[in-house]
């Protein structure tokens, strides 16, 4: 594994170098997942809760980006909600994280790992005549 700060995504045109940093592929995998149906939310961990409690919102939470030789790794946890396949759901985030990455970046991403961490269930406390 590399130890890099940023992604070199320019070419030699000598008009100069375009980087873009891991943190910046983590928020654009945070919100392509968060667009997905069936996505109920990210795992994140203490800190992302704490200030998740005070309003404002983690968009990298539940999402790791390495860069190695290979290329790009991205592992992606989430809880999806109850009833829907999660094989569809966890090919269409693979889908839609990878189109948005090509997109916004122009980046080839060499692995999106789905981590099924948790199952949400329905709310049974409002459902009530």
């Amino acid at each position: 594994m590399t130890d890099q700060s940023s992604l070199n995504v320019s070419d030699d045109t000598g008009l100069g170098n375009v980087e873009i940093a891991p943190e910046v592929i983590e928020v654009i995998t945070g919100i392509a997942a968060s667009e997905v149906e069936g996505v109920s939310s990210m795992r994140g961990n203490f800190a992302t809760g704490v200030v998740e409690r005070f309003g404002k919102k983690s968009h990298t939470k539940g999402v790791k980006v390495e860069l190695t030789e290979s290329g790009i790794l991205i592992d992606l946890y989430v809880v999806l909600n109850f009833g829907v396949s999660i094989p569809e759901v966890a090919q269409k985030l693979q889908t839609n994280i990878r189109q948005t990455l090509k997109n916004m970046t122009a980046l080839e991403i060499a692995e999106i790992n789905v981590h099924v961490v948790g199952i949400q269930m329905e709310d049974t406390e409002n459902t009530e005549v």
